[in-house]
């Protein structure tokens, strides 16, 4: 497939920024719900079908393959005009309440650490996964609800010719949040910690091989890699650090070589406060962590200040300052995180996703305040940190 200079100029910005060098200018983008979608487009008067990435000429998007643990449709228990209630392919039933922003998990029918041993993962290569429309609950319960989400080579092959594109991968505690749920993850790592270890471990296993199987199957057209695995919350890790390095640590460094391998950087998403594993995200030689999320004490200038340029950033603009602050107020926030840019290694971005509390002004503005700023060489005037670089 050929691509656009723009998106040549756009694979080359986000890799500058990746190997820690000055482009031409900061890259930015962002993950979207689709509540903010619609009132971004009515408060700035724009046709319903306006694409948010084309509108801004944004720099990466991510695809999701399908990760499902089994692969099948949907099973619809209760569908209404306020809700629908389904089971998916991790087995797990939920509830999709069409005006809330988030689906409610009611139940998991692995619920008992004998039914984790027993588990069985479909094919990581069935090529359903890459080639094939269908159901899957990552794309297709979440801020939204849709059935036969499209073939992933179809979406990765709409969006070469115009962005950088990266692909997905889960890692095992994100299996577990949906497989098993956060509330068995955590007690079954207590009471049963050899056996559940091995599940992880299983996970794990299932999930390098959809790395794999997804690599092969885009056959040259991804640009990079997101590891997905939220292990963390506002003030630390879910367990400890131990635990995490045993059973999941060895198997984010397989991740990141197999991608490594294929030329394909890698940004971790991981919520939370991560601050105890950071060091090892830093060994593993993962390219850059995402969201850095400022509620959770966070802040990207004194991260900077702290590892220098071993890790790069993607994130961590406040999303709570940017729905709450006044455009005048945003103006000194943006350009103070700007500062982390110096010497390439900062990816614009949320510090999670940008939702419907957050005005399509405040959006707008920001994003051309990031724009004016962020070109290379960076001139923040009183905003600038000299000894930061």
């Amino acid at each position: 497939m050929e691509r656009t200079a723009n998106a040549l100029a756009k694979v080359e910005r986000m890799r500058k920024a990746l190997n820690h060098e000055e482009g031409d200018r900061v890259p930015i983008s962002d993950f979207f719900w689709g509540s903010f979608i619609e009132r971004w487009r009515r408060e700035l008067g724009l046709p319903a079908d306006t694409d948010i990435y084309t509108y801004y000429d944004l720099d990466w998007q991510v695809t999701i393959p399908n990760m499902d643990p089994h692969i099948k449709p949907f099973e619809t228990l209760k569908e209404t005009e306020e809700e629908v209630i389904v089971k998916t392919g991790f087995e797990a039933i939920l509830r999709k309440k069409f005006k809330d922003p988030m689906p409610e998990f009611i139940a998991f029918e692995t619920d008992t650490i004998e039914k984790a041993e027993a588990f069985e993962f479909d094919d990581p290569w069935d090529e359903r996964r890459y080639f094939s429309a269908g159901d899957n609950q990552i794309a297709g319960v979440g801020d939204g609800f849709e059935r036969n989400s499209p073939a992933w080579i179809d979406t990765v092959k709409s969006l070469y010719p115009n962005f950088a594109v990266f692909g997905s991968v889960c890692e095992a505690n994100e299996y577990m949040t949906r497989i098993i749920g956060p509330q068995n993850n955590l007690l079954w790592a207590a009471l049963y910690p050899d056996r559940h270890a091995r599940f992880i471990e299983r996970t794990m296993e299932f999930a390098i091989e959809i790395l794999k199987a997804q690599i092969a199957a885009a056959d040259g057209l991804l640009d990079g890699m997101v590891i997905w695995g939220d292990v963390a919350y506002k003030k630390d890790l879910f367990f400890s650090p131990d635990w995490w390095r045993a059973h999941y640590k060895p198997y984010i460094q397989e991740m990141v070589n197999i991608c490594h391998s294929h030329d394909l950087p890698v940004i971790y998403h991981g919520c939370g406060n991560v601050k105890r594993i950071l060091p090892d995200f830093i060994e593993i030689g993962i390219d850059a962590y995402n969201p850095l999320e400022a509620k959770a004490g966070l802040d990207v200038v004194e991260l900077r200040r702290e590892y220098g340029h071993s890790l790069g950033f993607c994130g961590n603009m406040d999303v709570i300052a940017w729905a709450e602050c006044t455009p005048e107020e945003l103006k000194p926030i943006v350009l103070r995180k700007l500062n982390a840019a110096k010497g390439g290694g900062l990816i614009f971005q949320s510090d999670h996703s940008v939702a419907s509390n957050i005005s399509g002004e405040n959006y707008d503005y920001v994003v051309n305040l990031v724009r004016e700023y962020g070109k290379y060489p960076l001139q923040l005037g009183e905003y600038d940190i000299p000894d930061l670089c």
